[in-house]
């Protein structure tokens, strides 16, 4: 049996063919090899795509819904969980090794890496302490990795990540960890998660020059990996989960839930939280799309009537609806909002910014059930946010505990969101592989890993 052919898979989050053309070494790529439009799937978000790759099937199948839906058996909202086990289906890396004993994987930063029957794994995973501070890290498979690449690299920058301070050192830190691996492990696939696109495209919109910038600034920052891909003659594959556009109007979804008395909350300290297992209807917001959960059948045409007269709702699928986009699985809502072109949802369910939680003003990915994309902000309207914000980080260099409370309640500066299927080819998500003629014309997500087997000799 000949060995498989190495393959290293970038997943340059928020890639179109608009932004290509700021990025040469890319570019490049596609030009000598092949390059062709990728059809997404709906929800257009980074952990439904991702799992649409990495097993061929839609939503309905491998029941990743969204980047966060209702666990209705857990009465909780719960967004950016990393277990794969909740991703159903055949793995890519699971049709690799039947055809070829041994195949190894390493997934560096793609989403569900934890409990993925991988070689390799580096995923972000704070630290969180007993009293209350959180602080940067990585989990790796193998437990040795993790010292090797700190000591290396420096510690994982998670607030590079996401928050206000997102941007390129993460997404270069992320490369330098792939070239290590490339260099030291040989994996026969590598999946490499570059995620800086994402930032300035939503704070400025995509067509704004911080964002086309930011292209070429990862284009740069991907030279040595690409350079280290061509000596080691793997082929590379570049693709993109989604493309972001731009958008201008923030839709308060679960308030207008709310002034309907479909949805409740709960209040403690004078905060209200939401509480899902009373609410007859709310929505899990991420980005463009909405699962709209309702308790019982009967409230099903008040929810309709609420949401119906929302402006900057575009579609409410139905069961018929979910069917026709395949997100007809269990873990959805019983109606999913589909935003108009210019408009994405807000999480937001408190009538009063008094009341809103603690957690509203942090950067708190897992308490706040939906997207909140004003996390890459600073709050514009308080005068000491920065000052305040040192403070904190004044504190945290203490050992002290500390509350970075700067992300702002007005969701209108976000200029970007993604999450509903493209209406161009310029605006969508696309494949470049390093292969002249891999690819000849339009791909669909589903066929992403049978394509990547047939490039390793696999298929």
């Amino acid at each position: 049996m000949s060995d498989p052919t190495p393959l290293l898979v970038l997943d340059v989050v928020g890639l179109t063919p608009r932004l290509l053309e700021h990025m040469p070494r890319l570019k490049a790529l596609g030009r000598s090899g092949s390059r062709a439009p990728l059809s997404t799937v709906l929800p257009a978000v980074t952990c439904a795509v991702q799992s649409t790759f990495l097993t061929g099937t839609t939503p309905a199948e491998h029941g990743i819904v969204g980047n966060g839906w209702y666990f209705r058996e857990l009465g909780e909202v719960l967004l950016w969980r990393q277990h794969n086990a909740l991703v159903a289906g055949d793995k890519l890396w699971d049709a690799a090794r039947r055809a070829h004993p041994g195949y190894s994987v390493a997934n560096i930063c793609w989403w569900y890496a934890m409990g993925a029957d991988t070689d390799i794994t580096v995923t972000p995973r704070p630290v969180y302490y007993a009293d209350g501070r959180k602080e940067p890290d990585c989990y790796t498979r193998p437990a040795a990795l993790h010292d090797e690449l700190t000591d290396t690299l420096g510690t994982f920058p998670l607030f590079h990540y996401w928050g206000p301070g997102a941007g390129l050192v993460s997404s270069r830190w992320i490369i330098d960890a792939t070239r290590h691996i490339l260099h030291t492990r040989h994996p026969d696939l590598a999946l490499c998660y570059l995620p800086h696109l994402d930032y300035d495209l939503q704070r400025f919109g995509p067509d704004d020059p911080r964002s086309l910038k930011a292209a070429t600034d990862l284009d740069t920052a991907l030279a040595p990996l690409l350079d280290d891909a061509r000596t080691q003659n793997r082929t590379v594959v570049a693709l993109s989960e989604y493309g972001i556009t731009r958008v201008s109007r923030p839709v308060d979804i679960n308030r207008a839930l709310r002034r309907a008395g479909l949805l409740e909350v709960h209040t403690q300290d004078g905060m209200e939280y939401l509480d899902p297992t009373a609410s007859r209807a709310f929505a899990v917001a991420d980005h463009q799309i909405a699962h709209v959960y309702v308790r019982r059948p009967e409230d099903l045409p008040a929810t309709r009537t609420a949401l119906e007269a929302l402006p900057g709702i575009e579609q409410l699928l139905d069961d018929t609806g979910k069917k026709t986009h395949h997100l007809d699985h269990p873990r959805s809502g019983e109606l999913v909002a589909v935003a108009e072109p210019d408009a994405w949802f807000t999480y937001y369910y408190w009538l009063d910014d008094a009341r809103a939680p603690d957690f509203a003003r942090l950067v708190e990915i897992h308490r706040k059930p939906g997207y909140d994309p004003a996390e890459l902000f600073m709050d514009p309207e308080d005068p000491y946010v920065r000052a305040r914000a040192a403070t904190a980080l004044a504190r945290k260099k203490l050992g002290l505990r500390y509350r970075m409370a700067v992300v702002p309640l007005d969701p209108s500066p976000v200029r970007g969101s993604h999450g509903r299927l493209p209406t161009s080819d310029d605006d969508g998500p696309l494949l470049l592989c390093s292969t002249p003629h891999a690819v000849t014309g339009r791909i669909a997500a589903t066929d992403v890993k049978q394509l990547l087997l047939q490039l390793a000799g696999l298929g």
